[in-house]
């Protein structure tokens, strides 16, 4: 196991938290927020405004987050993007501990979306001011949802953290080299 793991840091690298938690929240917080106004706003006709509302709800609860109007709106937006910058960092903490998520992006960052989209549903939410414990949705909805998250959301952050991964070791690499030059003058 250890042979394997220092195989993936020359391979690979380790992937650098300034690489990727503050980018990969910002992707995937607007990845998000172009899928709820898109797929909630106009495919099943939420209001714009109660989007991020129901957001800010999981901290005011329901009836105040849908009072504040715009400004609990804001709020749902910026909290919105706090959960996004700790789903991005979880997803590279996880990494470090697990070079398997960085030699294989793909599966384990679809396996990750759908992980924190039943995480949210099923634990966070329930515990937040929402206290709604999470049911399943319709079908339709459910693959739309689950989809959206995989690509959306896991996806990113595991490309993320593979491209941090590769440019640490090549900026490693370069370093070493330059070492080796210098030694030899």
């Amino acid at each position: 196991m250890a042979d394997l793991e220092a195989r993936d840091t020359v391979l690979l690298g380790r992937p650098r938290a300034v690489d990727t938690i503050p980018l990969g929240g910002l992707l995937i917080g607007i990845f998000d927020l172009t899928f709820a106004f898109t797929y909630y706003g106009l495919v099943l006709g939420a209001p714009p405004l109660r989007i991020f509302q129901s957001v800010a709800a999981g901290v005011l609860g329901r009836p105040k987050a849908i009072e504040g109007g715009v400004k609990t709106f804001l709020l749902g937006i910026v909290l919105h993007f706090v959960v996004a910058t700790c789903v991005a960092s979880v997803y590279f903490l996880i990494s470090l501990a697990m070079p398997i998520l960085i030699r294989h992006p793909v599966v384990s960052g679809l396996l990750y979306g759908i992980a924190v989209y039943f995480g949210m549903k099923y634990i966070i939410i329930p515990l937040s001011a929402i206290r709604q414990f999470g049911t399943i949705p319709r079908w339709p909805v459910l693959i739309t949802e689950l989809i959206g998250h995989a690509v959306l959301v896991g996806l990113p952050i595991a490309l993320l953290v593979r491209r941090s991964a590769k440019a640490n070791k090549d900026e490693a690499s370069s370093a070493r080299g330059a070492e080796r030059r210098l030694s030899s003058v």
